[in-house]
């Protein structure tokens, strides 16, 4: 069975992130979502909502699992016996830092890193300005998934 990781804080969802992992459901046997734990981030979103925003998104998708994990993302998919990390790319500049991680862990292990370049529809969206519109009221909604919704 080919899995593939597909890592990030989710911090919240956003329709890019779903866009990848939706595609990536047709390239892989499985795709596990995996929200990494970073103690020195502030995160807008807990962990348990981050992950309920995933889980409830793809509640009717049985190649999509959540995980959260700590450390690095290679040891991870060492860990769980992944051999592929999937990553998507909206613009030059997430293509070179995507490209420097991507070597960094070729070098460390033997897992490869698969990129999909994002829809046009969702290429300008990142969890950053996701996190802005929510702070100054504006609406998110048509930015993340039905799933993430603000209390």
């Amino acid at each position: 069975m080919k899995s593939a990781l597909f890592p990030g804080s989710f911090d919240p969802l956003t329709l890019g992130h779903y866009d990848i992992i939706k595609r990536g459901i047709t390239l892989f046997d499985e795709i596990i979502v995996a929200i990494g734990v970073n103690s020195d981030k502030k995160y807008m979103f807990s962990l348990d909502e981050r992950k309920k925003f995933i889980e409830e998104a793809f509640a009717d998708e049985p190649k999509v699992k959540v995980r959260t994990y700590k450390g690095l993302t290679v040891d991870f998919c060492k860990e769980i016996g992944v051999d592929f990390i999937l990553r998507g790319l909206r613009n030059p500049a997430d293509f070179e830092f995507e490209k420097a991680i991507a070597h960094t862990n070729r070098s460390l292990s033997e897992i490869e890193t698969v990129f999909l370049l994002t829809s046009s529809r969702t290429s300008y969206i990142a969890s950053s300005i996701v996190r802005d519109v929510i702070r100054n009221n504006g609406d998110y909604t048509k930015l993340v998934p039905d799933s993430v919704r603000v209390k």
